[in-house]
């Protein structure tokens, strides 16, 4: 289990994760998610300022636990969830403008990691681990944060048990309402590469317009199943603000949801389109 502390000094405030660790694969998580953190830097990724694992003796006679505090600038204003689901209650939306500035900056944190050699996916793009800071007569500045699902992108499945592994392993790390299709219902012999955080961006894009990620309806409905609103990318645009988001937001979205990993577009594809269409709605 993990919580976070928040403390202010002289030049800064700053957020502590505490980690308790109880065994030796808690450990391994938590190594990882360090090593993995400080492979990047980028003003749309959150940093890991400093990092240390402590072993402490535990009640029970001569048996060791960890504790890990890891440490990172605060960002006051909370996640695109938090944000999203104050809005909600008050019937508010972000500007045509500020969808795409937000969306633009993910881009940008995203595309450093997919530039790493080997590239890195993220696993687990959500509203969640989006930190927003609000600044006056700018929009706001978005971060993406926690990479403690973050893996090298590229993988061979070549066997059903592979197939059945990684399944496994995207049921634990990476959020179901923004897991992309090929991590539901992987083939014995499949090719996964970044593109998986390019459908849950494509999700991400949808949740920043309407608060929520584009297949939650699912969960609501009686006999219906995220799974299968997912694999088949049923998306269902709800009421949004007046005037509503441009139709080429909606089409932007759509595709980025393509079911079939390989017709997806990359990360440079997503940044060429979303300059084009800030060129043209915020000029």
């Amino acid at each position: 289990m993990s919580f976070n502390l928040i403390f202010y000094t002289d030049d800064g405030t700053y957020a502590m994760k505490k980690v308790l660790i109880q065994n030796s694969e808690q450990l391994e998580l938590v190594r990882e998610e360090i090593r993995v953190s400080s492979l990047f830097s980028h003003p749309n990724l959150l940093p890991l300022l400093d990092h240390a694992i402590i072993a402490v003796k535990t009640p029970q006679e001569g048996a060791w636990n960890h504790e890990a505090y890891l440490l990172f600038p605060v960002h006051l204003d909370g996640t695109l969830l938090d944000n999203a689901n104050v809005m909600k209650a008050k019937k508010e939306f972000f500007s045509t403008s500020d969808v795409l500035q937000i969306f633009r900056q993910l881009c940008a944190g995203l595309k450093h990691m997919h530039s790493l050699e080997p590239p890195y996916a993220h696993n687990d793009v959500k509203p969640g681990n989006v930190l927003l800071t609000h600044r006056k007569g700018q929009p706001p500045l978005a971060i993406l944060m926690d990479f403690g699902s973050a893996r090298p992108a590229r993988k061979q499945i070549r066997s059903r048990s592979e197939a059945l592994q990684l399944q496994e392993w995207a049921s634990e790390h990476c959020s179901a309402p923004f897991r992309a299709p090929e991590l539901w219902d992987c083939p014995s012999h499949a090719d996964i590469d970044e593109r998986t955080d390019i459908w849950s961006l494509g999700c991400t894009l949808y949740a920043i317009m309407y608060g929520v990620s584009p297949f939650e309806y699912a969960l609501g409905e009686s006999g219906g199943s995220l799974q299968l609103a997912v694999v088949n990318a049923q998306i269902k645009w709800p009421a949004g603000p007046k005037p509503p988001y441009p139709e080429a937001l909606h089409q932007f979205v759509t595709w980025m949801l393509q079911p079939q990993a390989t017709v997806r577009p990359r990360i440079d594809d997503i940044i060429i389109h979303v300059d084009k269409l800030i060129a043209k709605f915020l000029h």
